[in-house]
């Protein structure tokens, strides 16, 4: 199939009337070899992945068995050294595989606009380098059909018995929870009906996104229970858990990213890669593990 010309200095931009066939080159990584083309307006010469993500990339044949590996559990070291490479090399595929889901992703909430009848949502709590710097993942699903909608990450000041001791040691941490919250709630509104029903817990910031964002929808909040195992909060003790979609998907976050697993060797050191690596999950759970 010809391309169109990608030069947007050209006349031609976006049409293939004077783009020819230029020979070929061979592609190491893929071990085949690649048409080239060129546009008679402006000389320049492409291929097909000229303007693409994977632009100049070396070792393509990793990046499907990495997406599953990252959101199986795998830590980047391990990663790279089951595929072979270096930990650099899997740190820029990550940036990589978090940009073509982040796309994806938004081509699926488009494709599901305005269907979705039922949404839970809550936080769930993990911590950037230390426990004394917690952070909240802001997850909204679709009840009936398990997608996950959304996830959002922010700062938190550190509870309980470490408050008082992150405090000492880091100073005031700000709350970005509401802001995480109303960013959340732009990303998915498109996606619901005129009049959704809408569950949460009974946190005190979930009414005010709720009736900002989606004004017309039922909210319907129900009191927290106690988790069925020691540390693991998401699924509940209860013979009949109302939030059940929502705690399940929060579980399934937990086993299969492993910067989220309670007790691990691998810790957040940056908030943006750990929202990377959650949308590279989020994408591999909605287009390939609930497809399967």
């Amino acid at each position: 199939m010809t391309p169109h010309c990608p030069n947007s200095t050209c006349n031609s931009f976006g049409s293939k009337d004077f783009v020819r066939k230029n020979g070929r080159f061979y592609r190491r990584c893929e071990s085949r070899y690649i048409a080239r083309f060129i546009c008679l307006q402006c000389k320049k010469s492409f291929s097909h992945a000229t303007g693409t993500l994977e632009f100049r990339q070396k070792k393509r044949r990793e990046n499907s068995i990495l997406r599953k590996l990252l959101a199986s559990s795998v830590s980047l070291r391990r990663s790279a050294l089951i595929l072979g490479v270096s930990r650099t090399t899997i740190d820029r595929k990550l940036i990589y595989l978090a940009k073509k889901a982040r796309l994806s992703q938004q081509e699926f909430l488009k494709s599901i606009q305005g269907t979705v009848t039922d949404m839970q949502f809550d936080d769930l709590i993990t911590t950037e380098h230390t426990k004394l710097k917690p952070l909240t993942v802001s997850l909204a699903v679709d009840k009936k059909r398990r997608f996950i909608l959304g996830a959002e990450v922010g700062k938190i000041p550190a509870f309980g018995h470490l408050a008082e001791l992150s405090r000492r040691k880091y100073g005031m941490r700000p709350s970005e929870h509401q802001k995480v919250l109303e960013k959340l709630f732009k990303t998915v509104a498109p996606t619901l009906i005129r009049e959704p029903l809408i569950e949460s817990d009974e946190h005190n910031l979930y009414p005010y996104a709720v009736k900002k964002y989606t004004p017309r929808a039922e909210h319907i909040r129900h009191k927290g229970g106690r988790g069925c195992i020691v540390g693991q909060g998401e699924l509940k003790k209860l013979a009949r858990d109302p939030l059940f979609t929502l705690n399940h998907t929060c579980a399934m976050l937990r086993a299969n990213i492993n910067r989220l697993v309670r007790k691990t060797w691998c810790t957040n050191k940056k908030i943006e890669r750990l929202k990377m690596h959650l949308d590279i999950f989020i994408d591999f759970y909605n287009q390939t593990y609930l497809q399967a």
